[in-house]
């Protein structure tokens, strides 16, 4: 890690007292640190803090008249191999889409050539707003790399997602967008190795989230899954090396850098995207695919009778996108994997479901309210193939991704790397 450098923007946020944490522990992986302080980020940690553990000065305004007359804030938004904005307030990733530099924290990012971090910290209600939520995809189509937020307790006395990650789990997000491998630091009795490319030359197609289907311009049909499973299972597939097209429905958490993100609304494109995506290796069905759409969907907001009829609705059935793409007669992938997410005989229905649509693989779950699996962050899996069914013990759903990539990748190594 010597010689990487890093410029840390500091917004506004209760979060911000973890950031002298981060300091440190980029100062002991060898990477030098630049801290800019936002007029709100100081509210809550001093520039002299951050100053003293990164052995750097503190810089907090744009009209610092020594640095100016050299351009300073050019200087400092290029000198780093890596901007980090952490904790990135709404507000911040609104002045960023909006591309204002109207304090030295938004004219260095306004500035910069080099790759953008961001860790977002804010209220649940704000991470969950419309606004935000189209912030976040501006952003990501920019280019911009996000580490979090996940969920938990808010200082505010809420739960849900908008909390930032903590420090190690955005060290770690640093460390790999600099591009850098490093030892790790376990006593010898718990060293284990770091990840394989075990995966490289692979293409792994994965979708994740729901998908809305429109019964007006304000109103859809939809389920209560987060895509937080999907997310993580392409993330852990990115981790062996693969390449993978991750084909998204709006959901709650943003994808996974370092994949290829494809986002769709409804049942439809979600088919058009993962056929425009082929071939693949491999292909891991983990989106809740709404069954139904509406035929006679509106394109202005239908109001309520005066006579309090309940407006006719009338539906037609969605592509099965996991059927379709496991009775493939060409650019089948060597391995289709289809999730089947019940609520009561779920080993029964799941062996069925495999059949039934022609999967190598189902990752069966039961999802009845009180598993608290769904929209949750852990699973219980069960791994259903022609040998019978596997169950798995509860986990995060980090672990079930990575213990699923692992089996994926010991299918595949089996197979030739080119399905042409």
């Amino acid at each position: 890690m010597l010689g990487s450098r890093v410029l840390l923007i500091v917004g506004g946020g209760i979060a911000a007292f973890k950031i002298p944490e981060l300091i440190r522990m980029l100062r002991r992986e060898g990477v030098a640190v630049t801290p800019v302080l936002t007029q709100a980020g100081a509210q809550f940690v001093t520039p002299l803090t951050l100053s003293a553990l990164a052995e750097q000065p503190c810089h907090t305004e744009l009209f610092d008249l020594t640095r100016e007359s050299e351009m300073g804030h050019i200087q400092l938004s290029r000198a780093a191999d890596l901007v980090v904005v952490a904790p990135a307030t709404a507000d911040l990733m609104a002045r960023m889409v909006a591309g204002m530099a109207n304090d030295l924290a938004s004219t260095l990012l306004l500035a910069t050539d080099k790759p953008v971090l961001i860790a977002p910290a804010m209220n649940v209600r704000m991470w969950q707003h419309a606004a935000t939520r189209r912030n976040r995809d501006m952003l990501e189509e920019d280019g911009i790399r996000f580490v979090g937020p996940v969920e938990g307790d808010m200082a505010c006395g809420e739960y849900g997602p908008g909390r930032m990650s903590e420090p190690e789990e955005i060290k770690e997000a640093i460390l790999t967008a600099l591009g850098r491998v490093r030892p790790l630091r376990l006593p010898p009795e718990a060293v284990v190795a770091l990840p394989s490319q075990r995966l490289a030359g692979r293409h792994v197609i994965v979708t994740s989230g729901p998908t809305h289907e429109p019964i007006d311009p304000v109103r859809y049909i939809a389920n209560r899954s987060s895509g937080a499973q999907g997310t993580a299972i392409a993330a852990a597939l990115r981790d062996l090396g693969a390449k993978v097209s991750f084909v998204t429905g709006p959901a709650e958490v943003p994808p996974p850098a370092g994949v290829d993100v494809i986002r769709v609304q409804t049942a439809v494109e979600m088919r058009h995207a993962v056929e425009t995506a082929l071939p693949a290796d491999a292909a891991v069905m983990a989106a809740a695919v709404a069954d139904w759409h509406v035929t006679n969907a509106q394109d202005h907001k239908i109001k309520k009778d005066a006579g309090g009829m309940a407006p006719s609705l009338q539906f037609a059935e969605n592509p099965d996108i996991l059927a379709w793409i496991g009775h493939l007669a060409q650019k089948r992938p060597a391995l289709v994997v289809g999730f089947a997410a019940e609520t009561d005989d779920v080993i029964a229905h799941a062996t069925a479901k495999r059949l039934r649509k022609a999967a190598d693989w189902i990752v069966a779950n039961d999802v009845s309210p009180a598993t608290g699996i769904m929209g949750g962050t852990e699973n219980a899996v069960t791994l259903i193939t022609e040998d019978g069914a596997e169950s798995w013990p509860r986990m995060r759903k980090e672990q079930v991704a990575a213990q699923l990539a692992e089996r994926i990748a010991d299918a595949l190594d089996h197979l030739p790397e080119d399905l042409g």
